[in-house]
Formats: structure tokens, C-alpha cells, sequence
């Protein structure tokens, strides 16, 4: 750990901080940072990021002028639920040691910095704008999901089925993490059901109730291959057509990194992304645009049937995020809202393939 570039107060981020990470990430050589001015960006839930607008003393080819900080939620019960899911160490452990080893374009970071003691943290990026924010509430359309479907191969074919990624230490804590998440679910239903009820459809709480032992089935299947999964792929963590076009999108807030089922991802991003009768209408097209582009980077014995099995049956994830999330956070008139449209998408896109079923019986 470098204790001089940990900062987890984003008030604190002075020009000598910042020239000090940017010579040591290699971005500037003898110019300084001399005026910062910071700005709030993104709608993260746990964790605050920042624009930090940058000027020198000298004219320095490369020099970025604005780059992108990350720091813990100021809130308090969202920095708990941070520290407690393991999101932050999951965050700077991806860009530290999984980042370079994937396709998905991410922003390169220039610091990431983590006191495993008390999860301060800080995260230094390059800034990815102009680009077209992802906007969870309002959804996207076809060509959207297209592009978000060839990232998400691009994120799982590189480790498909690597066993080393078992062996990092963080990952082993996530898995821990993920069995004492299944045990405590039925008092946050009972908590979601007060907060929800009269607002959630009555046939999508019934799902939601059969979560804890379907979910617990779940857990225990090793029929699918596994590979490194971002565990929240949805349109709030996504940047479109990012530095003006020159990639067609990034993906953002690694927290809830892990090691699971790569088409999980892609479930849950339909299911959250897309309006239910949109995606009726095209997910078996995406799916296969999907896998074509899994197989194109290498992934072998891996089919339409399997992907299309695995697609409906894991499907619960994205009514496990809907659920677990509107309680792990601060509670906001967006959040309301951003939760129930996920649990929405989620059940029906469950119902829809009986996914229920795959783990029942």
C-alpha cells in the first residue's frame, strides 16, 4: 500500500496530491498541478465519485485536464453496507489484479489505494468523457443492449473456467459473504415487504418470498463454468460512446466484483435495462450475439442450449439486487424507485422462464 497516495477525504485532494499520482501513474513528467476544482459525478449508491478539473504551470503534451476520483460513501449506513459487502477492498483488488487480464473496457487507474483495516480507500481514473451516461430509470433500446452484450463477452471469455481466480484471498471473502447474504435474507424481505407493500405487485412480492430457498440452490450449482462477473452490469455503471466516441462504451463501479456465472450479468442487465415487452421481443437475439461473441474469444464447449438454459434460470440474481440493495443503502426518492423498476424487470423477466422452477422441486 502506498500510504502517500491514500486520501479517502475528496476535500483533501490538493495539487500536490494530485501531482504527486500522476507522476507516479506516469501521466505527467516536470509539469504540476496548480488549480483543482471538483465536481460530484455519477449516481453511485455506495461510494462518492468526483470530477476533478485540473490546471499546471506549464503546457505538458498528455497531461489529462480532468481526471475522476473515487472515495467512501460520506454516508454513513451506506459506507457500513461498503465495507461490510466487501465492495470497497472488491473495487481496488479488481483494478489492481483483474482489470488488465480482461477485454471490457474499464478506465485505467491511476491510483488504487486501500486500507484493508478500516476500507478507506481511494481511486484515481482517467476521465472516459465526453460520453452518454447510462440512466437506469429511463432504460435503453436495442442498440444499447447490443453493444452491453459484446462487453459482457468481453469481460467473461478472458478467465472463462481459470481457476486462479479462486485462489485470490478477496474473492474467498466474497464467497463468504455471498452464503451469509442467502441466511439473512428472510428478515430483509421482511423489512422490504413493510417498505414495498402496496407498491410492488402482489404477484411479483410471492416471487420474491421464494428467493431464500431457491437462492440457496442456487449457490450450490457448479454445472456452469465460472468466470470473473461484475455482479451489478446495468445502465447506471455504464458509460456510452466514452472520449467522445472512441469506444463505444466503459464499464464503471467494480464493487461487486466476483466469480460466478458470466451470464448472470447479462440476464440481470436485460432484465433492469430493458422495458419487459422490448425485451420479450429481442433477448433470444441477444443472447446469441452474446455467445457468438464468447465463442469469437476462445470460449469452447459452451452452446445455445447451456446459454440459453443458464440465461432463464439465473435469472435471480437481478431479484436478489432489487431486493437486497433498496435495504443496504441510504434511502432516497430515486433509489425507491430505481429499486422497485430492478425488482419489477427482475420477476417478470423470472415468471417469464419459470425461473423459479430450475431450483424448486
Amino acid at each position: 500500500m502506498n500510504d502517500s497516495l491514500l486520501q479517502p477525504d475528496p476535500e483533501r485532494i490538493d495539487p500536490n496530491w494530485m501531482t504527486g499520482a500522476l507522476r507516479q501513474a506516469g501521466v505527467i513528467g516536470q509539469s504540476r498541478v496548480t488549480d483543482i476544482v471538483a465536481r460530484p459525478v455519477g449516481n453511485g449508491l455506495v461510494g462518492d465519485s468526483f470530477r476533478f478539473e485540473l490546471g499546471y504551470d506549464r503546457d505538458e503534451p498528455g497531461a489529462p485536464a480532468s481526471v475522476v476520483g473515487k472515495f467512501p460513501a460520506k454516508d454513513p449506513a451506506s459506507r457500513k453496507s461498503g465495507s461490510d459487502h466487501v465492495l470497497y477492498l472488491s473495487e481496488v483488488s479488481f483494478y489492481r489484479q483483474i482489470a488488465h487480464t480482461v477485454a471490457i473496457c474499464t478506465p485505467r487507474a491511476y491510483v488504487a489505494e486501500i486500507d484493508p483495516a478500516t476500507d478507506d480507500f481511494t481511486l484515481l481514473f482517467e476521465d472516459l468523457g465526453p460520453a452518454r451516461q447510462g440512466d437506469q430509470l429511463a432504460g435503453c433500446g436495442v442498440a444499447d443492449a447490443q453493444v452491453a452484450m459484446r462487453e459482457a463477452a468481453a469481460l467473461h471469455a478472458p478467465r472463462w473456467g481459470d481457476a486462479s481466480l479462486l485462489a485470490l484471498d478477496w474473492i474467498l471473502l466474497k464467497a463468504e459473504r455471498a452464503q451469509a447474504i442467502t441466511a439473512m435474507l428472510p428478515p430483509i424481505i421482511g423489512l422490504y415487504r413493510e417498505r414495498y407493500d402496496g407498491q410492488l405487485e402482489p404477484e411479483f412480492m410471492a416471487l420474491v418470498e421464494r428467493l431464500p430457498a431457491a437462492l440457496a440452490r442456487m449457490r450450490l450449482d457448479a454445472t456452469t463454468p465460472f468466470t470473473v462477473q461484475h455482479g451489478d452490469f446495468r445502465l447506471d455503471n455504464i458509460l456510452f460512446d466514452v472520449q467522445g466516441g472512441s469506444r463505444p462504451m466503459a464499464t464503471l463501479d467494480w464493487q461487486t466484483v466476483g466469480v460466478g456465472t458470466g451470464v448472470t450479468d447479462v440476464a440481470y442487465f436485460l432484465s433492469a435495462g430493458l422495458d419487459p415487452q422490448l425485451r420479450r421481443a429481442h433477448e433470444q437475439d441477444l443472447i446469441h450475439l452474446y455467445l457468438d461473441e464468447l465463442q469469437r474469444r476462445g470460449v469452447k464447449d459452451y452452446g445455445w442450449d447451456d446459454c440459453w438454459r443458464d440465461y432463464r434460470r439465473y435469472t435471480l440474481h437481478g431479484v436478489l439486487m432489487g431486493v437486497f440493495s433498496a435495504l443496504a443503502v441510504e434511502r432516497t426518492e430515486r433509489g425507491d424507485a430505481l429499486f422497485l423498476k430492478m425488482t419489477r424487470g427482475a420477476c417478470q423477466q423470472a415468471a417469464d422462464h419459470d425461473s423459479f422452477g430450475f431450483w424448486e422441486g
